[in-house]
């Protein structure tokens, strides 16, 4: 039981008696007051001997421990993987062995350039690392929403970082890479044009974390029980579908609710909507990787669908949110280093690099070598060895052994296990000791040509857009130019509406390449967003903006009808107090209006009486409301009474397929259908390049 009384000086004290719920120190010690320090006499001076308050402060001085250099705002939930087709044939790793069985993971989503106050929906790469917490230690799949990276070594991962962040000089932009540090960087690497096409897309602005695939980036192997290797790429698959927003869309959420992709996987977790992805994998042998157009150890470059499967082997579902976001989302600790028998790596000079990188990086920022002490990163199955001592050692080897081999019999602590333990793949090494990039790496525009024509007209306008909002805010024309050379081996078309929107007088000669691209690579549909959307508006989220009077039986019906898709639905009214509907019931809001922006939902109805249409009408909030749902090609259910509400913003003269007239008992229904198409494209025109 709680007691709540006001002390001297006015301050709440709430107490208790229980022992349970006293509160102690650090030391365990009760505490008695903790809403004043100790003094000498009321307005004396405070004693130095006030160990309680001294501890207290000492704590919440300490209290940030350094965020990481990348892949700083990120957010993370657990799950478990469930294998639905054993591969024992391709790798002894034993989560692949047995169908049906779960093994539990964590997964943290993230951006890359931004720091930890950055938000959510910064046109970025997203990270997607899982840790899967095996019976043979943790595999981390440390990969990104993106099949690709900017660099093929990572001796330039400094360099790329540096000229993403902030410029040193000025401390700015933040969480942005349209600005001339980077795009000077990017023009003069040209082995980052295909990773361009990519981040220049509308993959770098999904619209949540459940809706966007994961990648593991690089080729790794797959060992079998006889040593015999398979190379492997990882893919995550998301159940609900590929969805992303448009780029005004996205810096409207980024106003509206900066945390916009943690709240909506946490609430997506909290509601029992679980987020599920399935594994996928791309399996091929040494004579597919030398007869391949490409290098197969070349982190730039993809291997389509249509010449390399992916199969199906399992999917991940995220069904527990953490309990505290500092113990696991910031105090996880992804290595691309932790693998298991029966994954192993490739050559790849990239991902040996991170191997690297990755150890270091988490042992700078999590104070030590004993991060795997932290319970979130501390393996699910039995850990025997000799390592001991450091920063906040948790678990010491017992006994008088901490070293082997040893002569003290059973109490000698563990030993080597050969037929259990890791072994490498035995793979043939020779060569001269040289600092060079193979030439197999030096085609650096064929595949960026390949995605690009892999998009429909409408996701290539996007491109354009994106390439000439990053390019206009470059200061510099020399590097202006550099960049729409590179983009002329991509498309010529695109290159010239890139020049006309950066005010470039004439084509710029095209980038002198080290390698003639190849210009006919098939088109590859699974690269496309659109040409793959999910037909559904399962998990998706409708607001319905109503007022005072607004029909009870129309709204109920559209609360039924996202109900039976699975959908969510948010109340958006004039006040958080809600409105009393048509039949006297009153309902209460999610959302007041300039809190709820029509740019935080994948559909809107808008339900409003003749007298509230024509009093919103003259409301900036339900303008924007209104506007930007059509602006942003979303369907729009509505009463006659939003009428006036169109014509104040100019809508009510381009009413098209995508509205939905709510005239009948049936419409809400027809209206969901017509939502399963996620957004209505009609509306936004493309002129041929």
């Amino acid at each position: 039981m709680t007691d709540q009384t006001k002390g001297n000086g006015g301050e709440i004290h709430q107490t208790t008696t229980e022992a349970e719920r006293t509160m102690t120190t650090a030391q365990g010690a009760p505490v008695a007051d903790d809403q004043n320090s100790l003094k000498a006499g009321p307005r004396g001076p405070v004693l130095l001997e006030d160990h309680v308050m001294r501890e207290k402060i000492f704590h919440f001085d300490h209290e940030r421990i350094p965020e990481r250099v990348v892949h700083a705002r990120g957010y993370g939930a657990h799950g478990y993987f469930e294998l639905t087709d054993p591969i024992p044939e391709l790798s002894a790793a034993d989560l692949f062995q047995r169908k049906g069985e779960k093994t539990p993971v964590f997964t943290r989503f993230s951006t890359v350039a931004g720091n930890k106050g950055s938000p959510d929906l910064a046109r970025d790469v997203r990270g997607f690392a899982v840790k899967f917490y095996t019976k043979d230690g943790n595999w981390d799949l440390v990969g990104n929403n993106i099949p690709v990276f900017f660099i093929q070594d990572a001796i330039k991962f400094p360099d790329l970082v540096h000229a993403a962040k902030p410029a040193p000089d000025r401390g700015f932009p933040q969480a942005q890479t349209a600005h001339d540090n980077f795009w000077d960087f990017i023009s003069l690497t040209p082995e980052a044009t295909h990773m361009v096409m990519w981040i220049m897309s509308d993959r770098a602005i999904p619209r949540s974390f459940r809706f966007m695939e994961g990648f593991g980036v690089h080729t790794f192997r797959l060992v079998d029980s006889e040593g015999k290797s398979t190379f492997v790429k990882f893919h995550w698959k998301p159940k609900q579908g590929l969805q992303s927003v448009v780029w005004n869309e996205a810096l409207k959420i980024n106003g509206a609710d900066p945390d916009f992709h943690r709240r909506d996987l946490w609430a997506a977790i909290d509601s029992g909507d679980y987020p599920e992805w399935e594994l996928g994998v791309q399996v091929f042998d040494q004579e597919f990787a030398d007869s391949f157009e490409f290098d197969v150890l070349d982190a730039t470059k993809i291997i389509p669908e249509e010449q390399v499967p992916v199969r199906i082997i399992g999917r991940m579902v995220l069904d527990n949110n953490v309990e505290n976001f500092f113990a696991e989302t910031e105090q996880v600790a992804f290595c691309t280093q932790n693998i298991v028998p029966g994954i192993d790596f490739t050559n790849d000079p990239l991902l040996q690099g991170r191997n690297f990188s990755y150890l270091d990086t988490q042992t700078k920022r999590l104070g030590g070598p004993n991060f795997t002490h932290i319970p979130i990163n501390a393996p699910r199955c039995p850990v025997h060895h000799f390592q001991q001592d450091g920063h906040m050692a948790m678990h010491n080897p017992k006994g008088r052994a901490n070293y082997e081999p040893n002569s003290w019999g059973k109490d000698g602590g563990p030993r080597e296990n050969p037929s259990r333990g890791f072994q490498s793949y035995r793979e043939p090494m020779e060569g001269e000791k040289l600092r060079i990039r193979p030439e197999s790496f030096s085609d650096h525009y064929s595949q960026a040509r390949q995605f690009y024509i892999s998009q429909t007209p409408l996701e290539q306008k996007h491109m354009a857009d994106a390439l000439t909002f990053e390019l206009s805010k470059v200061q510099r024309m020399d590097i202006r130019e550099r960049m729409v050379g590179h983009l002329r081996w991509i498309d010529d078309g695109l290159a010239q509406q890139v020049a006309d929107g950066i005010g470039l007088k004439a084509l710029p000669d095209k980038a002198v390449p080290a390698r003639e691209p190849v210009t006919g690579l098939a088109e590859s549909p699974a690269l496309s967003i659109l040409k793959n959307g999910p037909d559904s508006f399962a998990g998706r989220k409708l607001g319905i903006y109503l007022a005072e009077g607004s029909d009870a039986d129309l709204v109920n019906a559209l609360k039924a009808a996202a109900k039976a898709e699975g959908a969510m639905v948010e109340i958006v009214a004039p006040h958080v107090a809600g409105a009393t509907l048509s039949d006297g019931s009153h309902i209460e809001a999610d959302q007041k209006i300039d809190g709820g922006p029509s740019v935080l939902y994948d559909a809107v109805a808008i339900v409003l009486t003749e007298a509230a249409g024509k009093t919103l009408a003259e409301d900036k909030p339900s303008q924007d409301f209104a506007s930007d749902a059509f602006a942003h090609a979303k369907f729009i259910a509505h009463t006659d009474g939003a009428l006036p509400l169109f014509k104040s913003v100019g809508v009510a003269e381009k009413m098209d397929d995508g509205f939905c007239a709510l005239s009948d008992s049936d419409a809400s229904t027809r209206f969901i259908e017509m939502c399963r198409k996620l957004r209505f494209w009609d509306r936004t025109p493309v002129k041929a390049a």
